[in-house]
């Protein structure tokens, strides 16, 4: 189920990169700024669970960077970063989804979680972020992307979309 679940997340900041692309940089600078600081403390927030699901240290003291990338950086980061989790929830056994472990916040403060629970606060973490960035994409009046799992379930598999009678 993790696997495809990071599979969906990958296309759904996929889609909603490629839509904020089209934020004009010059005429609305704040709000295309706040979209990418927005899917930026996303990416990082992966990287610093990435480290803790490893057991290494990541270079993170806030859940967001002080500089805000471009975006074509911000897209090529968050891509492999997609990529990385897809891979490690796919080949992550299942009976280490119940393991805990015991981190540290960017605040200092201890936290302890399972990696299912850990990969379980990213997807949704991610989908919080992407409501919060399609906000922006509304309110400049452009499309924003239809990011469900229901539609990336049947562009990702057509036959879904075949009739079957109910046997």
């Amino acid at each position: 189920m993790f696997a495809s679940l990071f599979a969906y997340k990958a296309w759904a900041n996929a889609q909603m990169l490629e839509a904020m692309a089209a934020i004009d940089g010059e005429r609305h600078v704040e709000q295309r700024r706040k979209a990418i600081r927005v899917m930026n403390h996303t990416f990082v927030v992966d990287r610093i669970f990435a480290a803790h699901l490893l057991g290494d240290p990541h270079p993170y003291t806030a859940t967001n960077t002080e500089e805000t990338p471009e975006l074509p950086a911000l897209t090529a980061s968050i891509r492999a970063s997609d990529a990385w989790l897809v891979d490690y929830a796919r080949e992550l056994p299942a009976e280490r989804l119940d393991e805990r472990i015991s981190f540290h916040f960017t605040d200092g403060k201890a936290g302890g979680m399972s990696r299912a629970e850990m990969l379980q606060h990213l997807i949704v973490h991610g989908a919080y972020h992407r409501g919060a960035v399609g906000q922006i994409l509304d309110s400049l009046s452009l499309p924003r992307p239809a990011d469900t799992i229901n539609v990336y379930l049947h562009a990702a598999e057509p036959s879904r979309r075949e009739h079957r009678s109910a046997a």
